[in-house]
């Protein structure tokens, strides 16, 4: 029976992704890598916590295979399964498998979206056994020191059905993002789009009254990769109240009005 498995160059991050630090965040990581250690990390959507994953894996020459968790999401999608291939019965090792044999970085994003019988499965690798069951093909593989395992979720969308359980989280160092101070955030928007300053400053004044009327009509504010959006538009010659309607205030509600009052706060910036 063949085991079916792609080689690591696929995964292999060759350019230096830009992230602007904002903490400690990369030193830590990376004695989390050195010492064997899982990571969480913990943040808003769009915060910069799949660009900070490319960043390390860069960083540490390591090919970097990420999950992103759904509500369908099995164990056998993240392990792997039998397939019948003309006539044959063969072997596809998931990504998380693959992640283990080829001691990669794996990036499981909003872990808690995906079914609770399905993250169990990250315990023995999250632990000081590092192994990780294939209990298909009866076969137990031990992860090698070059692997990571790492998870993310949003801490602002948790309620009681979907939160990390402690059994889990436990097993983790955690790492705390939130959206960048308005002069990192205001050199990330330029440094993405080329768009002038002045406008950048405009864009991430606008992102913090939006974050402002967070729990008060909007569920989250605008994020850093909003503000990328929109800037991207404005560069391609978009008007900057199109623009922000279309990138920004669309993508954080449908109600109308807050939509109204989303795009008066456009209006008295730009």
């Amino acid at each position: 029976m063949d085991t079916v498995t792609i080689k690591a160059e696929a995964w292999a991050i060759d350019t230096e992704p830009y992230y602007e630090a904002q903490g400690d965040e990369i030193a830590l990581f990376k004695a989390a890598y050195q010492n064997q250690l899982p990571v969480l990390l913990k943040g808003p959507t769009g915060c910069g916590k799949t660009r900070f994953m490319s960043y390390m894996a860069w960083l540490l020459k390591r090919p970097l295979i990420t999950v992103s968790c759904h509500d369908d999401l099995t164990a056998a999608d993240l392990i792997g399964r039998f397939l019948i291939q003309g006539g044959d019965t063969i072997w596809l090792d998931g990504p998380l498998t693959q992640a283990v044999r080829q001691g990669a970085i794996c990036y499981l994003d909003e872990v808690v979206e995906a079914r609770k019988d399905t993250t169990v499965v990250i315990h023995p690798l999250a632990d000081d056994r590092r192994v990780l069951p294939v209990e298909k093909r009866g076969e137990l593989v031990t992860a090698p020191d070059e692997f990571c395992l790492a998870i993310s979720y949003n801490p602002g969308y948790q309620s009681v059905l979907k939160d990390l359980k402690q059994s889990t989280r436990q097993r983790f160092v955690a790492l705390e993002f939130n959206y960048p101070t308005a002069q990192v955030e205001q050199k990330i928007i330029v440094k993405e789009t080329g768009i002038e300053l002045v406008v950048a400053e405009r864009l991430v004044r606008f992102a913090q009254m939006t974050r402002n009327l967070k729990d008060n009509g909007l569920e989250e504010g605008a994020s850093t990769r909003l503000l990328v959006h929109a800037a991207r538009l404005m560069r391609s010659g978009i008007t900057p109240s199109v623009a922000c309607r279309s990138a920004i205030a669309q993508a954080l509600t449908d109600e109308s009005d807050m939509l109204r009052a989303i795009e008066e706060l456009v209006l008295s910036l730009f």
